[in-house]
């Protein structure tokens, strides 16, 4: 892989996903392989901005494919958000010679880096979101772990919902997205699954939801609600108001963010930390890696953050096909 760059920065921002360890790997390795080097710049563009960095050889990140979290750390820069602060972190850039960034997260983290290249930094954004909220790409690192770990809280909260025949409510994250919440209700046999991409009808959606399975001889119902929309405890309240069900409310919150990663996300976020390794080195700046139909794509920052990605129709009929019968 030859290469015009000397020397590339790799960071992780906002929310940690579930394989952004072998992301980061990977662009270690990937610049090695191209007689690149790299340095791991820690705690996102607040590192960038106070020059925080070390290198990352081959036998450094030795082992990280199996590590959740980031190694690098992350964090919220409101400083990185001023004229000054990217003013300080484009300073930085120059002083360590960077020849470009690879910045891991998502769309606030494409958002900065896009801020990068508006100084004539040279950056590639890598998709790592448990939420799978980015519309360019099919699929985004940490979702298949962050299910995974939801999936099984879930199956244990149905042994016990079962043993009292009780309902329970349990909230996903997912922000303003509901793929995670659909992706789990499908998996789990939920009894109603609420995503803030649909209107919610409470007395169709859930009420009768509940009413139908009832009568069908089941004894325990489970409600996966999406954070962004609708509060899972005020989904309790109306059940318990509407129904008599005494229910039990279950946020899982930020475990679905923790553990090890799936192989599905270990092998994508080594596959997208190579490209984006080999976009830098083939001298295209400004691009969000993607993986479209199983293949790695890159696209335009900007066309990526004006896309929309709504729930997949195919999906979500499927999830009301079989919360109805």
């Amino acid at each position: 892989m030859a290469s015009a760059i000397n020397r590339i920065g790799v960071l992780t921002s906002g929310g940690d996903a579930p394989g952004m360890n072998a992301a980061i790997r990977a662009v270690a390795r990937a610049s090695a392989v191209a007689g690149v080097q790299c340095l791991g710049i820690r705690r996102g563009y607040n590192g960038l901005i106070n020059g925080d960095v070390t290198e990352l050889t081959p036998d450094s990140v030795g082992g990280l494919t199996r590590r959740g979290g980031t190694m690098l750390y992350t964090a919220r820069s409101p400083e990185f958000m001023t004229p000054e602060g990217q003013k300080k972190a484009v300073s930085t850039c120059r002083y360590l010679g960077l020849d470009g960034i690879v910045a891991i997260g998502g769309d606030g983290t494409f958002r900065g880096a896009l801020d990068l290249s508006a100084h004539g930094v040279a950056v590639v954004g890598v998709p790592g979101t448990i939420d799978n909220d980015i519309a360019c790409t099919h699929y985004s690192i940490g979702f298949d772990t962050a299910c995974n770990t939801a999936i099984d809280c879930i199956d244990k909260l149905s042994d016990t919902m079962q043993s009292h025949e009780r309902c329970s409510v349990v909230e996903v994250m997912g922000r303003r997205a509901g793929h995670l919440a659909l992706y789990v209700g499908i998996a789990v046999g939920a009894t109603a699954v609420l995503v803030p991409e649909r209107e919610v009808d409470f007395e169709r959606d859930v009420v009768e939801k509940i009413r139908r399975s009832r009568i069908q001889g089941r004894n325990h119902f489970i409600i996966i609600v999406a954070e962004g929309c609708i509060r899972a405890t005020d989904v309790g309240r109306r059940i318990q108001e509407e129904i008599g069900l005494d229910p039990r409310v279950t946020i899982l919150g930020h475990i679905q963010r923790g553990g090890r990663p799936t192989a599905r996300d270990r092998v994508t976020a080594s596959r997208m930390g190579v490209f984006a390794v080999e976009t830098l080195a083939a001298g295209r700046t400004n691009r969000v890696v993607c993986i479209v139909n199983g293949e790695m794509r890159d696209f335009d920052i900007n066309e990526a953050l004006s896309m929309h990605k709504d729930l997949q129709d195919s999906m979500y009929n499927t999830a009301v096909t079989l919360t109805t019968g």
